[in-house]
């Protein structure tokens, strides 16, 4: 049986989460943990993620390595890996990357839709691609084992960050922009490039990223993930749901409009539906992401290829992208002396 892995959540946690998860047999879940909080605040959310780890022991536990995904099926549990939309975290400290890797967090994105102090955003009317702070930091992740994710980034800035970093980079929850043309979703260029360079591609269920949105079949997705197979590659694709399960719609405002504007800005939404889209029919919680597994085979993928977009490749990913990375022999050399 293959891992089951959601390469992205951000859900209003609770109990109720936690034991949908363990219903639905999910291994592991990267969990968005900030938007655009800062460093300090951050860490609060953290905090509580300690809590709950406490609090329900049997059912979640911090990820830390890829190791833990195994634990987590071994003791019947749910590995919760820490990720972050935005770079706030960081502020303008390239030592807080380090930090924030200590602390858990294994996924940063580069941009979060607009321009940030390392990359534009695929909101932004010019893509000026990565900053020199961008560049630093990208090689600062690598060292570290932070996974460099670009779901919100411009073409360009996306391109750079597959040529500039030296390990593969993630687009944890998007979806190939030939299927359904929308601002986050991604071109077919790119998403050669990015499977070329070995980086990896976690496929969105949220409405505004999928064809007829909220009305998307299951296996019209389940064709648009055989698309990306052949797109990326098939040791290179997975699901990164993007559920946003039990967020009050005050939660979308604080996602679009941060503290970066006065003005609401609706970004994926509309005017005259500024909140979270209905989910389709077919995944509303944990409990349905197995069930994509008959949708993959339907659309004419293999086994071994279904079990790799169910969790397989996300299992491999996480192993050769959270560790360190080895010191050059320069390096080791000099720490010697």
């Amino acid at each position: 049986m293959s891992f089951l892995i959601d390469g992205l959540q951000y859900a209003n946690w609770s109990e109720k989460i936690f034991r949908q998860m363990r219903e639905g047999g999910v291994d592991a879940v990267h969990v968005t943990i900030t938007y655009h909080e800062m460093f300090r605040e951050t860490v609060l959310v953290i905090e509580k993620w300690n809590r709950w780890f406490e609090q329900y022991p049997d059912l979640i536990f911090q990820g830390r390595t890829a190791a833990d995904v195994q634990l987590a099926r071994d003791t019947g549990r749910t590995a919760i890996f820490f990720g972050s939309q935005n770079p706030s975290c960081i502020e303008d400290d390239i030592g807080l990357v380090e930090v924030l890797h200590t602390l858990g967090l294994r996924f940063m994105q580069l941009t979060y839709n607009n321009q940030s102090l390392l990359a534009s955003g695929c909101y932004e009317d010019e893509d000026t691609g990565l900053t020199r702070m961008g560049r630093a930091v990208v090689s600062e992740m690598n060292r570290v084992g932070l996974v460099v994710d670009m779901s919100h980034s411009g073409e360009r800035s996306t391109f750079e960050a597959i040529e500039h970093s030296t390990r593969p980079i993630a687009i944890t929850h998007a979806n190939p922009a030939s299927w359904h043309a929308a601002l986050r979703n991604k071109s077919d260029a790119l998403l050669r490039a990015l499977g070329q360079s070995g980086g990896f591609l976690g496929l969105s269920t949220y409405p505004h990223h999928l064809k007829d949105g909220s009305a998307c079949t299951l296996q019209s997705w389940c064709d648009m993930a055989a698309l990306a197979v052949d797109l990326v590659g098939p040791g290179n694709v997975g699901i990164g749901t993007d559920l946003c399960q039990d967020q009050p719609d005050s939660i979308v405002e604080w996602m679009r409009v941060g503290r970066w504007t006065k003005t609401i800005d609706y970004g994926e939404g509309s005017a005259d539906n500024p909140g979270f889209p209905p989910m389709p029919a077919w995944f509303h919680d944990n409990r349905d992401l197995a069930a994509i597994r008959g949708g993959l085979r339907a659309a004419g993928l293999d086994e071994a290829t279904t079990d790799g977009v169910m969790g397989t490749n996300w299992h491999a990913f996480f192993d050769k992208s959270f560790g360190a990375q080895a010191a050059r022999a320069g390096q080791t050399r000099r720490a010697a002396e």
